[in-house]
């Protein structure tokens, strides 16, 4: 198994565990140059915030899309943006990505912010 299909693997068991929760979840994905992260509803049908360093707001501020100083700031806007459509608990989804790094920077930036997880 090569190691996108483990993180894959990872990545479904992780959903599974949030799935029974029924809680709404903060799923983040990170690519070589970008951050992406989503709040999600409960039944995992619909995105109730979004954000990303392909926001012209976020990028403006930015050197490069793909660090964890762009990561912090993409916490920061998907913390504001949950709390805004009253979304103040979530359950984290690392989509099978290690908790560091970009990652655990966007994690703490949205804790830092007001959102509980």
């Amino acid at each position: 198994m090569d190691k996108h299909a483990t993180r894959l693997r990872r990545a479904r068991k992780t959903r599974a565990r949030i799935a029974d929760l029924k809680m709404v979840r903060l799923c983040v994905f990170r690519s070589n140059n970008h951050i992406y992260a989503q709040v999600i509803s409960a039944e995992g049908d619909k995105v109730l915030a979004q954000a990303s360093t392909l926001e012209a707001e976020v990028r403006g501020s930015l050197k490069s899309g793909s660090n964890v100083e762009a990561a912090a700031v993409v916490g920061k806007r998907i913390a504001e943006k949950a709390k805004a459509v009253g979304v103040e608990k979530v359950a984290f989804d690392r989509s099978g990505f290690q908790y560091h790094g970009r990652v655990k920077a966007l994690a703490e930036a949205a804790r830092e912010n007001g959102l509980s997880f």
